[in-house]
């Protein structure tokens, strides 16, 4: 089964972001991936709501809508009005995450869970069974470009044991530091879906980056 790719627009040329979401339109490109920065949880701001209403208004892909942010729970409304498919909240920023898991996903939208390089897969034994995907960070988050870190494969595959041993149905997404090469050895660990930036948006021929790692 052929991945799931969602490019990242935070790698976007955002002067011609009506370009670059066309581009995506046309591609092979499954979603289209949205981090959203609060310059609180992470060390840098990316954009917010009258971005991603453009976003919406351009794009005929899925949004899988990643929040980098403090309180993401105060955002659902928000969220589900753009019409997200996947709205993602980080482990950390969530201490009563069954709630907010609940709340996502009676808003209509498919609730997902994200984890930082530092926070282990066994704290997710708990909330396994009820979120749609888990997203693993393959760099700290706040910024594109960042060398990726490779003790995220092993970490995938210890995901892929969690949900196989639990028998949950939840997606592994990864987003940080993601191209062939390592895409490559995260399928074989047991990812689902790839988040790629800087591979796609910088290459010489977006469209080929995105149906290399498509054909994975």
């Amino acid at each position: 089964m052929k991945p799931i790719i969602s490019p990242s627009i935070l790698s976007a040329d955002f002067a011609h972001l009506a370009d670059e979401i066309d581009m995506l339109n046309q591609s092979e490109a499954d979603w289209i991936h949205c981090d959203i920065m609060d310059g609180v949880f992470v060390p840098n701001i990316s954009f917010g709501f009258p971005v991603l209403k453009h976003v919406v208004k351009l794009s005929n892909k899925p949004l899988d809508v990643h929040l980098m942010i403090v309180q993401p729970e105060k955002f659902i409304p928000e969220i589900k009005a753009l019409g997200a498919y996947i709205m993602n909240v980080h482990y950390e920023t969530c201490p009563h995450l069954h709630r907010v898991i609940q709340q996502i996903r009676d808003a209509g939208m498919e609730p997902a869970v994200t984890l930082n390089p530092s926070t282990p897969v066994s704290l997710l034994k708990d909330i396994i069974n009820d979120v749609y995907m888990v997203l693993l960070m393959g760099v700290n988050p706040g910024f594109g470009g960042q060398k990726f870190i490779e003790n995220t494969v092993k970490k995938t595959r210890e995901l892929r044991d969690l949900i196989n041993e639990s028998g949950s149905r939840a997606l592994i997404e990864i987003d940080g530091g993601v191209n062939i090469n390592t895409g490559a050895r995260l399928i074989e660990a047991g990812a689902d879906v790839l988040v790629a930036g800087n591979a796609v948006f910088s290459a010489a021929d977006p469209l080929a980056a995105i149906e290399a790692l498509k054909n994975l």
